[in-house]
Formats: structure tokens, sequence, C-alpha cells
């Protein structure tokens, strides 16, 4: 029977993503569906699958995996704010940007969201509907991060500011949570020691880390194709601290959720997060879920009449304790998008079901109070997305065009710049020479200044921009406006150098300060290079519909797939793939991989889609 209830979960596992695809099912997250298919399949309806030793151990390990890649999301870096000097473009920049930090508005949020939780505890013992104020309190104040990532991505939001916002304030709603349970259960557990022995597990993650903070460097010099030792290396680090939590009287999920952040910690490659989500999404969690869904048997839930009164109670209080992150989000986003992102802070699941699991260990909790809380967070995590995808729209901080000044205007940078301002770029265009502003003034929007000392163009904005293009043939001016440029703090200088003895003395000192140099005798000379050994070559240079594109993949949609089986591949041409720090010459069975970076041409019709369609960051 325990074989039969495996292979009727595997199938309902392979199927349900189909399923959803087929029928185009985004609005429920996969976790919240595998887990309304559980309920279907077990003693609530049709009672294929039923619980067994063998099944429990394997939800038991989908729970540990799952804690461990939900610490592996989490990047604690986001917390950080790095010190450093501003140059004088950041510091005037930084007059105008929001008074609120995106980490700021995360702790501000969260805190109001503790506080709130702990109240509506012990409102529920006052109301003696639940009487256990600390783990009603821990249930209240958790937050998917798995399904509010997932919606962050749909909607290309993790590197905005308003995503990382409520990103911060999710990854808050695993770790403070994932921390209260710890001290929860080892004050209530009856193996419990001394809660000063909690300190051991934080010791054991801090030596693996020293022990194995190298082990990413020697893993590149090896051949690890049929050893797989970075994921031979991540279960040994969750069995490991699994065992220590155990041993000191902690809950094994905690072990696991430490074992993420190491790992996390280690830098692992994007390849070795694609394999560990593999094994943990592709079997084992999938297993907890659909289990979790099997142990919720709503024929003797809803005949109680009380847990038919605690389920919308319960509900109302998860909505209730993400209240106030409204008010903190709108110091800084319009009122539309406060009430988004305090939607999506309201859906919580992965962690309600570890806390529910641990909870019926130490029996703080009956079955029909552990259903309520468990229902109740399935519907927010139906409510809170799409509630979010209902409101959220683009801030304006979000809209701005990038900027690029060019200082020269000639038969080269005109054509540029009047190519560039067609599409999502902010162009302005200067010259110090009469005749030019003369000649091109009614072709672009020139302006005419006085001389090009640095100080004076710093005064009248010339440097407040992205992009800088220093196009005059002058290249010694180029070079001083260059040094000025980079001093105050330009991001991207892009400089013409003709004079080749000026350009091979100052080299290295370009090179340094990341200024990017160019030259027409070069430019020609790779173009008749070109021209030479691929005849079609000044055919794509020069035509109106055609043209050269570069982006980075980051959409991990496409990860792993070869050229030829992407979908737009016959509307686009790979010319190049430069993946760490060489070029790659592409064949239709070379497999893409994160942050490659992909030079290929098509229609100017057609680029915008694919570029936004590769570079997706989810």
């Amino acid at each position: 029977m325990d074989q039969l209830s495996l292979v009727i979960i595997l199938l309902a596992a392979l199927i349900i993503p189909l399923a959803m695809a087929r029928f185009k099912l985004t609005l429920l997250p996969t976790a919240v569906v595998e887990i309304i298919v559980g309920v279907v399949l077990g003693p609530s309806v049709f009672n294929l699958i039923s619980e067994s030793t063998t099944l429990d151990l394997l939800k038991d390990v989908g729970v540990i995996v799952l804690l461990f890649l939900s610490g592996l999301e989490i990047d604690f870096s986001l917390f950080t704010k790095r010190p450093r000097d501003l140059s004088p473009l950041e510091q005037k920049e930084a007059v105008s940007t929001p008074k609120y930090s995106a980490v700021q508005l995360a702790f501000m949020s969260y805190a109001t969201i503790v506080g709130l939780s702990i109240l509506l505890g012990f409102s529920l013992r006052a109301l003696h509907l639940f009487n256990d104020v600390w783990l009603a309190s821990i249930i209240f104040m958790t937050i998917s991060l798995g399904i509010v990532i997932a919606a962050l991505k749909e909607k290309e939001l993790l590197s905005k500011p308003f995503g990382q916002t409520v990103l911060l304030i999710s990854a808050l709603g695993e770790v403070v949570p994932m921390m209260g349970l710890t001290f929860y259960a080892s004050a209530y557990s009856p193996d419990s020691k001394s809660l000063w022995l909690l300190l051991i597990i934080l010791l054991a993650a801090a030596l693996l880390f020293w022990r194995f903070k190298a082990f990413f460097r020697f893993f590149d010099q090896i051949n690890k194709s049929t050893t797989q030792l970075d994921v031979r290396l991540s279960f040994f680090l969750i069995v490991t601290m699994v065992t220590i939590a155990k041993s000191v009287g902690a809950e094994g999920i905690l072990g696991a959720f430490l074992a993420g952040i190491v790992v996390k910690l280690l830098q692992p490659h994007e390849e070795t997060k694609v394999r560990l989500d593999s094994i943990g999404y592709g079997f084992f969690i999938p297993i907890f879920f659909i289990m979790s869904g099997v142990g919720l048997n709503l024929r003797t839930l809803l005949a109680d009449p009380a847990t038919l009164i605690l389920i919308p109670v319960f509900l109302i209080a998860y909505f209730v304790a993400k209240l106030a992150v409204f008010p903190v989000l709108k110091l800084r986003f319009k009122t539309g998008n406060a009430f988004a992102g305090t939607a999506m802070t309201t859906t919580t699941l992965t962690v309600v079901l570890a806390v529910l699991q641990v909870a019926k260990h130490l029996h703080k909790i009956t079955t029909q109070q552990s259903g309520a809380f468990l229902l109740a967070a399935i519907i927010t995590c139906v409510v809170g997305p799409l509630l979010f995808n209902k409101r959220y729209s683009a801030e304006a901080e979000d809209m701005k065009k990038t900027r690029v000044h060019f200082i020269g205007t000639n038969l080269l940078t005109v054509p540029v710049a009047q190519q560039l301002a067609k599409g999502w770029y902010e162009i302005k265009m200067y010259t110090d020479r009469q005749p030019n502003y003369r000649a091109f003034n009614s072709e672009v929007d020139v302006q005419l200044l006085e001389n090009l000392n640095p100080n004076d163009l710093v005064e009248q904005g010339v440097f407040d921009t992205n992009i800088i293009v220093l196009g005059q043939s002058n290249t010694k001016e180029n070079y001083r406006l260059a040094k000025a440029a980079k001093q105050y703090g330009v991001p991207r200088v892009i400089a013409r150098f003709e004079d080749t003895n000026i350009l091979d003395d100052r080299r290295d000192v370009l090179s340094d300060m990341g200024v990017e140099v160019y030259s027409t005798p070069d430019v020609n000379i790779s173009m008749l290079r070109g021209l030479i050994q691929s005849p079609s070559t000044i055919e794509l240079l020069t035509s109106t519909d055609s043209a050269v594109y570069e982006v980075a993949l980051h959409n991990r949609k496409y990860a792993d797939i070869q050229l030829r089986n992407l979908p737009f591949i016959d509307d686009i041409t790979i010319a190049q793939i430069y993946r760490e720090g060489r070029f790659i010459r592409p064949t239709g069975g070379t497999p893409l991989k994160l942050n490659d970076r992909i030079i290929f041409t098509s229609t100017k019709q057609e680029a915008p889609r694919i570029r936004q369609e590769l570079g997706m960051l989810n």
C-alpha cells in the first residue's frame, strides 16, 4: 500500500504543473494546488492515499529540504548598508533620493507585524479561542518567502526598490519566526536542554562555513560531472546541522534552515542552486505538500462547529497582523503599491506548515486547530497574490530612462544619438563649437557650451548622467574630460581616442579608471576584417532593419536549455556567448547558463521583446 500511495503522489506531482500550464492557472501557487490535490486524494474525498511510516519519513525529509532551500534563498547582503565614500555625483543625487531606504522600511514594517501578532495572540487567549499566545504569535508573523519571490519575479521587481522592500519584509518573515520557533520548541519540548546549548548550533554553522569557505574555488578545478560534489556537500551540511540541532534539543528544521544559510554564504554557482532546486522541488517537497493535504481531513474538521469558527478568525488574524505595513510602505511608495505590498505580505504557508508540524510533535495544538490554521493560510495564498496583481503599477522612479550625454556633435555621434532617442534613453548633446552647433541643432537637441572646463561642466549638469560619450576628435581633450567625469562619479564613460600613441601610453590608466575606449580606425579595421571573413557583415552593420544586441541571461526559465530549443530561435542569430571571462562560439546544442552575455542579431522590432524575455530577473 505504501508503494501504491507513493506512485499516486508522484503521478500527482507530475500532472499538477502540466495541468496548471495547460489551463493557465497562474493565480494559485503550485504549493497551494499540491495541498488541495492532497486533500482530494486523501480521506477527505477519495481516500486513495493513506498515511504510513514511509510517507511520513519522506514528508519529514521534504520539510527539511524545503527549509534548507528557504535558507538558501535569503540574501543577507540586502540587510547591510555598504559603507563607502560617495562620489560628488552620488552626493548630489542623494539629496533627491527618498527619505527611507528599503532596509529601513522593511525593518519598520516587520516590527509592526511582530507587535500586532503578539497582540493578536493575547486577544485570542482572552476570547478563549486559542490559548497558546506565543505559538499563535509565531504563526501570524510568518510570510511565505517563496510565494513572494515568485510574484516579484513575474513582474520583474526584484531589482527595484519596491520589490527589494517587500522581499526584505518577507525574508524577515521567515528568519524571525524560525528563531522564535527554536526558542519555543526548546522551552516546551520534553527533551529540551538548556537554552545556551542552542549556541552550539550557531557555532557549528560558523565552523562548517569556515571549513568549506574555499570549497567552490577548488570545485572549479576538478571534474565534477559524475561526482556532483557540490550536491554532496549540501546534503552533508543538511544532515550534520539537523543532527546537531536535535542533539541539543532543538528542531531539525532549524538545522536545515541554517545549513541553507551556510551554503548561501559559501557563494555556490547558479548551477548548484539549480541542481538543489531540482532535487527538492522535483521529489521531496511535492511529497511534503501533498501529504500535508492528505493529513487535512476536511470531513472531520468541518463537522466540528468550533473549527468552523476558528477558520475565519484565523484568516482575519493573518490579515490584521500585516495591516500596519500599509502606512509604512506609503512613506515611500504610492497608495496602490503600498496596498499591493501589504497584500503580498499576508501570504503565508511554508513556515506555517513547519510550525504546525513542530507544534504537533510537542502536542501543543489539536488536529482541528492545526487544520484551521492551515486552511486559513491557504486562503491567504489565493487572496494575497490576487490583490497584489490587481493593484500594483510601476513607480515613477522605476520608469526613468537611462541618461546619455554626448560631448561632441559630428557625423559619428549625431546618428547614434538619434537612434538611441527612439528607445529607452534620455539623450542630450553638447558642443563648444559654433559651426557644429549650427550644423546639427536642427537635427537633435544640442546645447552650446562656452568651454569644456570640467568645473563649468559640473555646474551646468553635463556630468549628471548615467553614461557620458566623449565623441570629439581631440584625444587629449577626451582624456582630460574622461578623468574628470570618472572623478565626479559618472558610472560609464565612453571616450574616443584617435591618437593611438596617446592611447597606448595611457591605456592602463584608462582601464583602471573604468573608461571604455574606441577609435574610428579600430572600428573600420574590425568592420573590414569582418567583411572579408563574413561577407554579410556589412549588410548587417548598415541595415536599418537589423542590428547587433547584447543581453545578460537572468531568466532561469532558459538556463540549461540548448540554443536550438529556444522558442524564438528563428527570430535571432546568436553570434557569441561571453561566459566566465571567455567567448564561446555557440552551436545549436550549446546550453545557456545563467549570467551568460549573449550577443545576437535580430530585427529592431523583435529585439526589445527578446532582450526583455532573456534578461528578466527571476
